[in-house]
């Protein structure tokens, strides 16, 4: 992770933030950057090829694009007229760590552009090796091949936790159960079942991380404002060897052992995903929902935060608390 005074400043003394720079996944924007993205998304790791086709299948599906990229230069856009609007004007860029604009491109043109000093927001709420590490990490190499002229990235701080980002969630959840609501679909008066969902990960990596404590908190906050005490934390989107443990339950076993205990009604809340893109459209939108109509349970699925303006009024808000660090 790169921190401190920016290079090239006198005696050390850190200049002022002149910019925000957002990292996010990034997601193939057309069918012929599929097996591309998907390249470089697996790079280094021992994905069986048949797991590749499948995955790229499901993006064939969902129109042979993923909304990510979209949706995350709408939240730049959103997050520079609210820190305007708050008289803190900062530009905004964003880098990518699997597909374009990719994150050396941006700081490159950052550096282009004068960008001496920026606040990072990494888009991942919960910590882990995958979702903290391999970005900062990405940023740090892109930074070292630029050089001294590169800009210092200073990275805001945690916000699993943080009462805009809770109040988005419980937001979009209400959205989900109003949906249930108008369907009739808890007509037996018992509350819908609240599942959140999160990207499942190694065991050993999770075990290493705050990433399943954050989690929960996620989740016992987004409950508690609705007014909930229990609830179920599912994993999906699993991609690993089947040998290696990782994080369990799977969302549709969660589905299927509500059903036979006699949910009639369940809302997936995808706390783990601040974008929608392929493991929401499709793991969630496609495949957990035949599985809840092979079990005969009526589903909702909350929509991620993406650029709801609780969500784009904690961004600034983090980015405002950085530079006041700073």
């Amino acid at each position: 992770m790169t921190t401190g005074a920016n290079p090239g400043s006198e005696a050390g003394i850190a200049r002022p933030f002149d910019a925000v720079l957002l990292v996010a996944f990034g997601g193939p924007t057309a069918p012929d950057e599929i097996r591309p993205f998907l390249a470089n998304v697996t790079r280094g790791r021992p994905i069986p090829p048949a797991r590749l086709e499948e995955v790229a299948h499901h993006y064939d599906r969902m129109g042979g694009r993923s909304p990510l990229n979209e949706l995350t230069f709408r939240q730049r856009d959103a997050l520079a007229a609210e820190l305007a609007r708050s008289g803190a004007t900062l530009p905004v860029y964003v880098g990518m760590r699997n597909w374009s604009p990719f994150i050396d491109e941006t700081l490159r043109r950052m550096c282009d552009d004068g960008i001496r000093r920026a606040v990072g927001v990494i888009l991942a709420a919960h910590r882990t090796e995958a979702s903290w590490q391999r970005y900062t990490g990405a940023v740090a190499d892109a930074r070292e091949a630029l050089g001294a002229d590169a800009p210092a990235v200073e990275y805001a701080g945690r916000w699993f936790d943080h009462p805009l980002f809770i109040e988005a969630m419980v937001r979009r959840t209400e959205e989900a159960l109003a949906a249930l609501a108008s369907d009739g679909a808890a007509g037996d008066g018992a509350p819908p079942q609240l599942v959140f969902t999160a990207h499942s990960i190694p065991s050993a990596m999770a075990e290493s991380s705050p990433y399943v404590a954050e989690l929960t908190t996620s989740c016992r906050l987004v409950a508690a404002a609705l007014g909930r005490t229990e609830f179920i934390l599912a994993y999906q989107s699993r991609s690993g060897s089947p040998r290696d443990p990782w994080l369990e339950p799977d969302v549709n076993d969660v589905i299927r052992d509500c059903a036979r205990a006699g949910t009639r009604a369940i809302v997936l809340v995808p706390i783990g995903f601040v974008c929608d893109h392929v493991e929401v459209l499709y793991d969630l939108d496609v495949e957990a929902r035949a599985t809840a109509v092979a079990a005969g349970v009526r589903l909702a699925r909350a929509a991620t935060a993406n650029d709801h303006p609780a969500f784009v009024r904690m961004l600034a808000d983090v980015v405002r608390a950085q530079v006041g660090r700073g």
